[in-house]
C-alpha cells in the first residue's frame, strides 16, 4: 500500500481506532531499513524511484489544512499515526516534525492521541528516543527474540543489532507499546516453543506498558506464509496475561476473505 498523500485517512485501524495517517516517507516509493517478509508495501527493491522525504515544513503545512477541516466538518479523530510506506523515523526532520504535531494536536483535536509506529532501529539515537518519548503511543517492534530470527522475518540492513535495540527500550521504562507479529512459513513458527518461550522472557523484561500481538492481515511479498487466529494467539500469551500484562491481540480481518493470498 503506497500512499500518495503526506496526510491519509482518517481509517479505521484494528490496532488504533479511528486514525489519521502521517507519511514521513516518499509518496510513490518505500523507504525503510527492514525489508519484512509480510509488509503490504512489498519488497524494498520493487519501490518506485522516489526518493523524495517529506520536510518538517510540508508536513506542518498538510496536517494543519486536515486537521482544520476535521475540526469544521465535526470529525472526530482517536489518534494522529505516524507509520507509511517504511520507517518513520528515518526522515532527517523526525524530531521536529512530532513537535510540530503536538502543538497542532493540541490546538485542533486536543482529545487525539498522537501515536509511532516504528521498527525500533534507530531509538538508541537520543534525539529519535528524545522525540518518540513525548507522543502518548511510540509502538515499538520486536518480531523475534534472536538475530537469527530478526534476519528471516525482518531481512535488516546492515548495522542492525538486536541487543542494542532492547537496552534502548529498557531505556524507556516501560513507557511504550511492544508490537510482535506472529506468523509462520516453511522455515520457521513464531509460536514454536523455542521462540514463544524467550519471546515471552523479553516482555518480561522489558516490562511494556502494553503489547500488541497481531499477525498477517493483508497480501504479503512471500508466499507461503500462514496467519494465527486471534484465538491461537490468545492461546500463546496467555502465559502474560495471567501474569497481569496488558495484551492486545488483534486477528486478521481478512482471514474472510477468499481472495486473501495467505494460508491458514
Amino acid at each position: 500500500m503506497i500512499r500518495e498523500n503526506i496526510v491519509f485517512g482518517p481509517i479505521n485501524s484494528r490496532r488504533l481506532g479511528r486514525s489519521l495517517g502521517v507519511n514521513l516517507l516518499p509518496s510513490n516509493g518505500k523507504f525503510c531499513n527492514f525489508d519484512c517478509i509480510y509488509c503490504e508495501c512489498g519488497w524494498n527493491a520493487d519501490g518506485r524511484e522516489d526518493k523524495h522525504l517529506p520536510t518538517a515544513a510540508e508536513v506542518r503545512s498538510a496536517l494543519e489544512d486536515k486537521l482544520l477541516q476535521l475540526m469544521l466538518d465535526g470529525t472526530k479523530i482517536d489518534t494522529i499515526t505516524f507509520s507509511g510506506d517504511g520507517e518513520s523515523t528515518l526522515n532527517p526532520e523526525f524530531a521536529k516534525i512530532i513537535d510540530d504535531t503536538l502543538f497542532l494536536r493540541d490546538t485542533y483535536c486536543p482529545g487525539a492521541k498522537v501515536s509511532v509506529l516504528s521498527n525500533a532501529t534507530r531509538i538508541h539515537l537520543p534525539e529519535v528516543a528524545a522525540a518518540l518519548r513525548k507522543v502518548d503511543n511510540a509502538i515499538l517492534k520486536i518480531d523475534a527474540p534472536t538475530e537469527a530470527l530478526v534476519a528471516k522475518i525482518n531481512r535488516p540492513a546492515p548495522g542492525y543489532d538486536l541487543a542494542r535495540t532492547i537496552e534502548a527500550m529498557k531505556a524507556f521504562e516501560g513507557q511504550f507499546i511492544l508490537q510482535t507479529m506472529f506468523l509462520r512459513s516453511p522455515d520457521f513458527d513464531t509460536a514454536s516453543p523455542e521462540v514463544l518461550g524467550p519471546w515471552m522472557d523479553l516482555v518480561r523484561e522489558l516490562r511494556p506498558r502494553s503489547v500488541m500481538v497481531y499477525t498477517v492481515d493483508r497480501p504479503a511479498p512471500m508466499p507461503g506464509l500462514c496467519i494465527y487466529t486471534e484465538e491461537e494467539m490468545r492461546s500463546m500469551v496467555r502465559p502474560l496475561i495471567e501474569e497481569g500484562f496488558d495484551i492486545q491481540i488483534k486477528g486478521p480481518a481478512a482471514v474472510q476473505n477468499p481472495d486473501a493470498s495467505y494460508k491458514k
